[in-house]
């Protein structure tokens, strides 16, 4: 985001603005959106580009053309930046929530240049339903060839379902040798470990269970994982403790 930030500040420092246009613009994931500038003709050799601001990334270029008719195309894979009568666009197919940020189009004649629209683009998918995730660690302490039970207790608001697939659930155990987390279990939703409070508005809740027989090389925080909606959310993770081996 600093990278944006200042890259902003280069640009608008000592530029000029020609009746700049500003505009938001909210569109569904997998849509396809077009955004124009305006492209006032010149007798000087003007040229137009669109360039993109994505948060976490560096400035993206995505076509230029000069201000008088030019009929070349920029194109990839999703975006097209081409003229049209009066205008210059920028046409991005498929749509992804990683589009979302700022658009502009600017102008630029010699040494000059000039802001002549702003878009900040939203792309909009389904939301989680996932309210809460809790993970209870466990109350005994463990040695070696015990056999603990794992719990994760994920509360949904149902009624707010958007997405259209159920969640699927993965444990991760984070050693005190370990780098990354590694994968030591996962599952998909198949709806029996759930039920519904009969109280109005009141959550669903569905408990995932993870068992297994203790060593000592075993000890570590476990993180109980639900991936939803194109997201992974994660639970505040649970701290096995195996006696005779020490976590750091």
């Amino acid at each position: 985001m600093l990278i944006v930030l200042y890259f902003l500040l280069i640009l608008r420092v000592g530029r000029c603005t020609d009746d700049l246009i500003f505009e938001t613009k909210t569109v569904g994931v997998g849509d396809d959106v077009t955004l124009k500038c305006p492209r006032p003709k010149s007798l000087n050799q003007e040229t137009l580009f669109w360039i993109r601001l994505v948060s976490g990334n560096f400035p993206e270029v995505l076509g230029g053309t000069y201000s008088f008719d030019y009929n070349y195309v920029n194109k990839t894979p999703r975006f097209t930046a081409k003229q049209e009568p009066g205008t210059f666009l920028v046409v991005i197919s498929k749509t992804q929530r990683s589009d979302t940020g700022g658009y502009y189009c600017v102008k630029v004649d010699q040494l000059h240049m000039i802001f002549l629209k702003t878009t900040f683009l939203r792309v909009k998918g389904p939301e989680p339903d996932i309210t809460a995730i809790i993970q209870d660690p466990p109350s005994d302490p463990l040695h070696p060839g015990d056999s603990v039970t794992l719990q994760c207790s994920v509360f949904t608001d149902s009624d707010n379902k958007t997405c259209p697939a159920d969640h699927s659930v993965f444990w991760f155990r984070a050693g005190s040798n370990e780098t990354h987390p590694s994968v030591v279990y996962a599952r998909g939703n198949s709806g029996d470990e759930c039920e519904r409070s009969r109280e109005a508005l009141a959550p669903q809740k569905c408990v995932y269970s993870f068992s297994k027989n203790v060593d000592s090389s075993d000890a570590g925080t476990y993180y109980c994982a639900v991936a939803t909606c194109g997201e992974i959310l994660f639970g505040d993770g649970a701290k096995l403790n195996i006696e005779g081996n020490c976590i750091f």
